[in-house]
This record gives structure tokens, sequence and C-alpha cells, in this order.
């Protein structure tokens, strides 16, 4: 099959049967033409006839190493700098299309399974651990372009450090039973970002300090699988007319809480069970983070872009570019996004092949920029607000303007540059990405992309290579300095 067009996703989409409850409701009708989903899944078709088409086929696609057909680049096991910055040109191609801001645009998950099968030797010959199952499904994935989502946060019930789970049923998602079909799953996960909304969830649940061994699990099922619940949070998706709600019509992507009433997932589907060992290493002893993390700061770069032009086209739109506390605040996020970009850049150059002979980004530069984002993210927000300032509050309608009081809004509200009518245009797109529901869900939703801001914070002074000072210390002092972290 290899890399498919909209028409196929929406197609393939359209004949899954989960089970979604959105507002106390159960969806009945098929997920394509439901308000709350339509525009995501439209605006995912689009970039799949965006991989396609003829002028970004050979940029955004590749040769299937078992079938020779095109599939998407985002699949590619980078064995090369020239192959890791492809993945990342392709990986710009797509963010532009959602101005970065879909964080589960298709390649994110992709990009996981390719992680996982390029480490999945890690498993050979260990307890309960089946490699052979991730090479499976990573390379259905590729032939076929199946999406996922994937959920792996415990609910919030006590986050205290010596909480231990003791309800009589499952809160967070364990293994209940096995059985010859399978693992059996109960309880709940967070936060999956369109649940329900894919071919497959990637399911993976790795111990705490006080876990049993039956949290520690690691599979892939079909979204409408017999038993499987995605319980949706309230839509921000406006599907009136784009002009009110140019960002959150487009590219809403729901988040949902994910049930496990005794899910049988069949044993070819499960990766790993009962080995806190490995739940508690692979991932970081895997190229999971590299690549994952890779993916995700090139979209947050687009999306920075993005931010600065809209803040740009505040500016001038009503002439105040000549104060200098409005250049000061252009200037902070131009500072952050060239700090990303020199971030991104320098993982690549600094990548090396892993012990699996893969092509990895280096790891500090990235978790240099993921420490960052989180914390200028939401000041770019904050600039935003502070230079639209009351004209972020007085938007008027599409049918405002196609209304008898339309000449008094044309008139009142015109702008230095532009009309009243393209200057509300203007004036909402910014509102939408800063002020809307859907604009403050994208602030928290990049605060705590990849976990607590602390704990990132936290890793990064632990594994931090500080060799060159230390030994300039002990030359010095003449003394041995310990403590150099992972040089």
């Amino acid at each position: 099959m290899g890399a498919i067009n909209g028409k196929d996703f929406l197609n393939r989409i359209g004949r899954l049967t989960p089970e979604i409850w959105l507002n106390g409701e159960a969806i009945e009708t098929p997920i394509t033409e439901h308000a709350a989903f339509r525009g995501l899944l439209t605006t995912k078709a689009a970039l799949y006839d965006y991989q396609l088409s003829p002028d970004h086929l050979m940029n955004m696609t590749y040769n299937s190493p078992l079938t020779d057909e095109r599939v998407g680049l985002s699949f590619l096991q980078p064995i090369s700098k020239e192959d890791l910055q492809g993945r990342r040109q392709m990986i710009e191609q797509w963010a532009r299309q959602t101005c970065g801001l879909m964080g589960r645009s298709p390649d994110y998950l992709n990009t996981v399974l390719m992680s996982f099968a390029s480490s999945s030797s890690y498993l050979n010959e260990k307890e309960n651990c089946f490699p052979e199952h991730v090479q499976s499904l990573y390379e259905r994935a590729r032939e076929q372009d199946l999406t996922f989502t994937h959920t792996f946060i415990a609910p919030q019930v006590n986050r205290s450090s010596f909480y231990f789970e003791s309800a009589d049923e499952p809160i967070s998602a364990k293994i209940v039973g096995t059985s010859d079909e399978g693992l059996i799953i109960k309880g709940a996960k967070l936060l999956a970002t369109q649940g329900g909304l894919t071919d497959e969830v990637l399911v993976f649940s790795t111990p705490t300090l006080f876990s049993d061994p039956n949290e520690s699990f690691a599979f892939a099922i079909p979204s409408d699988t017999k038993g499987l619940r995605f319980i949706c949070r309230e839509s921000f998706a406006k599907n009136e007319a784009t002009f009110n709600y140019p960002l959150s019509s487009r590219f809403e992507e729901m988040d949902s809480i994910v049930v496990f009433d005794h899910v049988i997932v069949p044993w070819e589907r499960v990766f790993f069970y009962r080995n806190t060992e490995v739940a508690s290493n692979f991932f970081s002893v895997s190229s999971f983070h590299p690549f994952a993390i890779h993916q995700v700061i090139t979209r947050q770069v687009v999306k920075t872009e993005f931010v600065l032009s809209v803040a740009k086209q505040l500016v001038n739109t009503i002439n105040v570019g000549e104060y200098q506390h409005i250049q000061g605040k252009l200037a902070e996020i131009i500072v952050g996004l060239e700090t990303m970009k020199a971030l991104l850049d320098k993982s690549e150059q600094d990548a090396s092949l892993d012990k699996w002979g893969y092509m990895r980004p280096s790891i500090i530069p990235l978790q240099v920029a993921s420490n960052i984002f989180p914390a200028i993210y939401p000041r770019f927000s904050e600039i935003i607000q502070l230079i639209g300032a009351s004209g972020m509050i007085t938007l008027p309608t599409k049918n405002d303007f196609l209304s008898e009081i339309g000449d008094d809004l044309n008139h009142y509200l015109q702008a230095a540059t532009t009309s009243a009518e393209d200057r509300v245009k203007i004036f909402r797109l910014a509102w939408d990405l800063t002020m809307s529901p859907f604009g403050t869900r994208q602030t928290q939703y990049e605060r705590f992309f990849f976990g607590d801001p602390i704990r990132l914070a936290n890793s990064l002074s632990k594994s931090y290579c500080t060799e060159g000072g230390t030994k300039m210390i002990e030359q010095i002092l003449a003394l041995k300095v310990e403590g150099t972290g992972d040089c």
C-alpha cells in the first residue's frame, strides 16, 4: 500500500467504531462527520495529500526496504546525518501546514515507533519481552501508513512521592490477568491526544517506586478494541466560519481519558509485560528521547516562527513598531527562535551512530531546548496579548460585518494599514492563538509537553558533562573533584 492520500485516510478512520464519549454522550455518527473532530481530521487528510503531491513526494517519502513502494519519511531509520536532516526537513514541511500547532501530527508517533524498532534489540532474551512484535508493528505501520495516539500518564489520584495505589479496583491501568489470548488490562490512563481518532493506540506504563510488576507493560491495539473507552474533554473546535476561529476550527486536537474495561491485548501485540527493569530502562536506553525530542523541537521552531509573524502583523496593523518596548518584545521572540534553531542544528551536527547502527541526534542540545521552550512559550503568548491590548477583546464576528451594523464596524474598527474586516481577522487570529480555549490549551500543552519542567531540569543537571571545568579545578587546586555527569 505505502503512503496514503487524504481520501484513503478519511475512509479508513471513518470505518472505525471506537467508543468515544463527549459531553456525557456516546458518539454515534461516524467520527469523520462529527463537528468536534471534522476540522482536525480534514487537516490531517490535507497532510497526507501534501506528502503525495508531485511537488513534495520525493522529499516527504522514501522507498520501502520491503516493497520498494513510497512510504512516509517520518518512518525512516537514519544511518547518516543526511538522513537525519532529511527527516527534519520533512517534519518542518508538515509542521508548516499546521503552523506548528498540531502536537500530534502523524510524524510524531511515526517517529516514536521508528525509535522503538531501532532499539528493539535491547529486549532480546529478556523475560516477558517480544522485540519481534515491536519490529512487526513498525513495519506494518510504515507499509500501511497507520496513525497512532499514545497514552502513558497515570491518573492524578495522589502525587505524593510515597503514594502507592491500594484501591480494590485498579485506578491506573494494570494487568489483572492473562489468558491464552493475551493480557487483560483494567484501569485508566490520561491524556491521549486524538484518542479514538487514530487507527491504533500505543500504550505503555512504567513502574513507580511502589508499583507492582502488573503496572509494567507496553503494547499497541486498534482504537476500536472491545472494552476500550475514550472520554473526551470539552471540545474547543468551533466549526463556524473560520473567520471567527481561524485556528481552533482547523487544528483542535481532542484530549481524552482512556479507560480499559477488561481489555484483552493479543499476545502478538505485546512488547513487554511484568518486567519492571525493562519498563524502567527501555525509554532511557532506547533512542526514544533523542528522536522524539528532535521531532518536537522541529515543530516548536516552526510554531515560534508563526508566533513571531502574528506578533509582527499586530504591530504593523496598528502601527506601533516605532516604540522601543514593542521592539524589545519582538526581540524576545526572535532570541527564543534563534536559540531553538541553533540547539536543533547542534543536535544534528553532533549526532552519532548508536550501538545498533542508527544515527541519533545529540541529546544534550535537545534537552536544553526542551527545558527552554516551556518557559518561553507562555511569555510569547503574553507578548501577543500585550501588543494587542484592548484590541484582543473587542472582536466582532463575521455575522456582525454582514449585518446592518456592518457600516459602523467598517468605520470605527479600521486600522492604520488595513480595513476593519482585515484588522479583525488578524486580531481574531492572535486571540485564537493566545486567549481562546484553544489558545490557552496550547500554552498549557507546551508547558508540560515532556512532563514536569522541574524533573526535566533535574535530568539535565544530573546528566550534563562538566569534565572540562572539573579538570581546570583539579589543575588549580591539585585535588580530585568528582561529579562530572555523563561524559
